[in-house]
């Protein structure tokens, strides 16, 4: 089974303090940290090390981050073939403050905003020999658009982890295989007028809501809604967590999983991710996930 990622490649800037600063407050951070990321390269990272074949799309700066990203990509098992370096504009870059167990984010995209129809089209014949697609919001909407109406009339499922948040247009939410926003970003999408459990059983094994600490939640196709919790972990840094659980969605469902059996692998590798420092770094091995949940079966 083979996978394409098209999205964003960033260095992240990360800064660890006691806690996330109030808006005009000055804190004292305990260490500054740069570690590769973006939330295609991430999730493209993701499930390379849980054994995918996974080649990444997108495009760098031609400098130092450019190359650091793409030669840890190749490290991790990514295909990186695909990836166009661009002249004259810098590398994505995404500014992180740590604390509290939770995070705060600044992307600026960079050369991430020359990922465009016209290099969609430089590499359409190779995303078409792909078994499913996985994309994100940290490129121009219109692109994720265009590669989802590409996959749509070749019959490819696409994955859209709506990250971050932006209202998606009715007829991407019909055309996609998987939509996974957060509860912040599914009010975005579809408003306020119906609830949750409304919204999941007008899309069943479509929609996936991510809730952090408290797991995932969808509707079968029995129409029973279906919640998974999150795994118990020492928590360092999230970032990156919900990267790691899209990541690994893609993996077992495209390997076959149900969908049932596909969250609680995303979740225990989520969980996982999340007690190392960095996106990238934390990701764990389908070794390291498969032994977890079989720990947890062993409690039970």
């Amino acid at each position: 089974m083979k996978i394409a990622v098209v999205g964003s490649i960033n260095m992240d800037q990360t800064v660890v303090a006691d806690r996330i600063p109030k808006k005009g407050e000055t804190l004292r951070g305990t260490g500054l940290q740069y570690i590769p990321g973006g939330k295609g390269a991430n999730q493209a990272v993701a499930m390379a090390r849980l054994g995918a074949e996974v080649t990444m799309f997108g495009c760098v700066g031609d400098d130092e981050n450019g190359n650091a990203l793409i030669k840890n990509m190749q490290e991790n098992g990514v295909d990186t073939r695909g990836i166009r370096v661009v002249s004259g504009t810098p590398t994505g870059l995404a500014i992180i403050t740590v604390g509290e167990s939770d995070n705060t984010i600044i992307v600026v995209a960079g050369a991430n905003g020359c990922v465009d129809k016209e290099y969609v089209d430089s590499v359409k014949e190779k995303l078409l020999g792909f078994d499913m697609v996985v994309l994100q919001h940290e490129i121009p909407l219109e692109t994720v658009y265009y590669v989802i109406d590409i996959c749509a009339a070749e019959g490819i499922p696409v994955v859209l982890n709506p990250a971050p948040a932006a209202k998606v247009p009715w007829e991407v939410v019909e055309k996609v295989a998987y939509l996974t926003p957060n509860e912040h970003e599914a009010r975005l999408i579809f408003g306020e007028e119906k609830t949750e459990e409304e919204l999941l059983r007008q899309y069943p094994e479509k929609l996936l809501i991510t809730k952090g600490s408290r797991g995932v939640s969808t509707c079968l196709k029995s129409g029973e809604i279906l919640n998974v919790p999150s795994r118990k972990s020492d928590v360092v840094d999230t970032t990156g967590a919900g990267d790691t659980l899209n990541g690994a969605f893609a993996v077992r469902i495209a390997m076959g999983d149900p969908i049932k059996e596909a969250l609680v692998f995303a979740n225990t590798a989520a969980g996982l991710s999340t007690e190392k420092m960095g996106a990238q770094g934390g990701m764990p091995t389908r070794e390291e996930v498969e032994k977890a949940i079989e720990a947890v079966k062993g409690l039970k």
